[in-house]
């Protein structure tokens, strides 16, 4: 079976009850992810996620078919979701169907979600005819279709959006779904709205709680990490493999921050006390209200030195996701817990 995004809504939850492999593909990655977290949703029993890497499946195809039909530790269900480049996941899943085919046993739900793929490519040709897998091609989002979707998720969550609102949130999302969704659920907590009892929602309350740009969903985990707040930080690396963040979009982020702070510090010399500056001042630098705190905490910390090992450390850090894409995540996630430690701290 083949979904596009404009379909995938309405049939999504009948392929959720009668298939067992989906694979998400296509240009617009995050409508892909975002797809495949909706779908997950609609497993009848969606149970224990057993995550995997398109490395992990290249390097060993047995590896899915083990996995898909072992029980899990307390013998519940379970489902794998593998986020792959390319064909990386073909093998593994031509593995997975051939030995199914061949009586090999019930396997759980798998959900594939691969950047640089096409409905073009080999996996999703495997796919594309069998009864009991999905290929679901997302094509690159434009502002009308993004808007259709963020009124739809004002709907699911009873957030009542006028069209102009929707586009606004589409806008600063940068077409990504997955942070509309975000900005969309922050509404429906502040409104305390829910699908039972609706609630208008204005500009004036986007105002208050909404994100500037894509920007603003790297910022809480900079922030965790720079601040040192070890308590946050495996909330936020989980937040960003679920929502798939951009490795390299999130170290930017961190290099921006990082930038600013040396710009600070040279503007403040050595009593590095912001309460010197005034509010223009403090405008000119980047230091707004909801951030003052956070740049405070990680002035103090990053300074100096330590502030130049930094700097190095991100140039450096770079590089290393450009050379070695498919391992990104994992290489950023490693690199950031150290980036977060303090020397004394337990």
């Amino acid at each position: 079976m083949k979904l596009t995004q404009k379909d995938f809504a309405s049939k999504a939850p009948n392929a959720a009850r009668n298939a067992a492999i989906f694979f998400f593909c296509g240009q617009d990655e995050a409508g892909a992810s975002a797809a495949a977290q909706a779908l997950i949703a609609m497993l009848p029993e969606a149970g224990e996620r057993v995550e995997m890497t398109g490395a992990q499946l290249r390097s060993d195809p047995a590896l899915l078919g083990d996995e898909a039909r072992s029980s899990s530790l307390f013998g519940d269900k379970r489902h794998i979701y593998a986020r792959v480049s390319g064909d990386e996941a073909h093998d593994a899943l031509k593995l997975l169907t051939e030995t199914g085919d061949m009586g090999a046993g019930e396997a759980c739900p798998v959900v594939v979600v691969a950047t640089s793929a096409t409905d073009k490519s080999r996996t999703a040709k495997l796919l594309e005819k069998r009864k009991d897998a999905v290929v679901a091609m997302f094509y690159p989002p434009n502002l009308e279709s993004v808007t259709h979707q963020v009124r739809a998720m004002g709907d699911a969550a009873g957030v009542t959006l006028s069209g102009a609102l929707a586009e606004r949130i589409a806008r600063a999302a940068a077409l990504d779904v997955r942070l509309a969704q975000s900005e969309v659920t922050k509404l429906a907590l502040y409104l305390d709205a829910a699908p039972q009892a609706p609630r208008q929602a204005s500009a004036e309350d986007l105002d208050l709680i909404g994100a500037s740009s894509e920007e603003d969903g790297f910022m809480p985990l900079v922030n965790a990490v720079l601040s040192g707040e070890q308590a946050k930080l495996s909330g936020e690396l989980k937040r960003m493999r679920e929502v798939s963040l951009n490795p390299v979009g999130l170290l930017l982020a961190f290099e921006r921050r990082a930038a600013q702070l040396a710009k600070i510090a040279a503007r403040l010399g050595p009593r590095q006390n912001l309460d010197e500056l005034n509010r223009g001042e403090k405008a000119s630098l980047g230091i707004f209200f909801k951030e003052e705190r956070d740049i405070r905490t990680q002035l103090a910390y990053w300074r100096g030195a330590r502030l130049d090992r930094l700097t190095t450390r991100l140039v450096e850090l770079h590089r290393e996701l450009l050379a070695n894409s498919q391992a990104a995540e994992l290489l950023l996630s490693q690199a950031l817990a150290g980036m977060a430690r303090r020397p004394g701290r337990r």
